[in-house]
C-alpha cells in the first residue's frame, strides 16, 4: 500500500489506499520508516511524497487509531526521519491532507496541492494531542494564532486558506502536478550533493 519508485536521482514515495483515503495502518507507517531510512543513506538528489486517488491521506486508519496507532510513537519517528533526510523533499498533496498525515507534510521543506484539497488536524477534537514536532513547525509556517485554528479551533483550510497562510507554497492543477514537481525537484537533481546539503542546512538556520 506504498509504492515506491527509485529514479536516478529522485525518488517517488506514493500512499496507495485509495479505497480508505491513503489511511494510514502501521504496517504502512513501518514501510515508510523503512523508505525514508534508506533514502537518508542513498544518494539521492529528491524525495517526492504523495497519494493515489483524491485524497492525500485521512491520517490513521480508524480501526487502528482506536486499537492505540494514534498515540504511537511511529509518527513522530517518520517526521523525523523525513525532517532530517538531505535531500530536497516536495510534498505532493493529490488531495485532502488530515490527521497524523500532517506530521510528513509538515516535515517536508515544500508543499503544493491541488486546487480541490482541504486541511484539518483534529486532535483536541478527538483527545489526542499532536505529534511533538508538529505545533513547532506548523507556527513556524503559519505563526501561533493560525496554528491555534487549526490544532485548537478545529479549523477545515481550503487550499486558497492554506496559501494565504503559508501552509503550502503553490496551488497547482490537478494534471499539471506531474510538471510542477518536475519543475522543482530540477535543480536539487541537477547540484553538486555538497552544494544541495550545504544550501538545505543554511535555510535551516545549520552551520555550514
Amino acid at each position: 500500500m506504498i509504492a515506491l519508485e527509485k529514479g536516478d536521482a529522485r525518488w517517488t514515495v506514493t500512499i496507495n489506499r485509495p479505497d480508505k483515503a491513503n489511511s494510514l495502518t502501521k504496517e504502512m507507517l513501518r514501510e515508510l520508516e523503512v523508505i525514508f531510512a534508506e533514502a537518508g543513506r542513498a544518494d539521492v538528489a529528491a524525495l517526492v511524497l504523495t497519494g493515489e486517488g483524491k485524497v492525500f491521506s485521512a491520517g490513521a486508519d480508524l480501526d487502528e487509531a482506536k486499537a492505540g496507532l494514534a498515540t504511537d510513537g511511529v509518527w513522530e519517528r517518520l517526521s523525523t526521519r523525513l525532517a532530517n533526510l538531505n535531500c530536497l523533499t516536495l510534498c505532493a498533496l493529490n488531495g485532502t491532507l488530515a490527521g497524523g498525515a500532517f506530521g510528513m507534510a509538515l516535515a517536508c521543506d515544500m508543499r503544493i496541492a491541488v486546487p480541490s484539497a482541504k486541511f484539518f488536524y483534529p486532535v483536541m477534537k478527538l483527545g489526542f494531542l499532536p505529534q511533538p514536532s508538529d505545533p513547532g513547525r506548523l507556527v513556524a509556517l503559519v505563526g501561533p494564532a493560525r496554528a491555534k485554528m487549526i490544532l485548537m479551533g478545529g479549523a477545515k483550510l481550503t487550499a486558497e486558506e492554506a496559501y494565504a497562510f503559508g501552509l503550502i507554497e503553490r496551488i497547482v492543477a490537478k494534471d499539471e502536478l506531474p510538471g510542477a514537481i518536475d519543475a522543482l525537484c530540477a535543480d536539487a537533481e541537477a547540484a553538486a550533493p555538497k552544494i544541495r546539503v550545504s544550501i538545505k542546512d543554511m535555510c535551516n538556520g545549520k552551520p555550514v
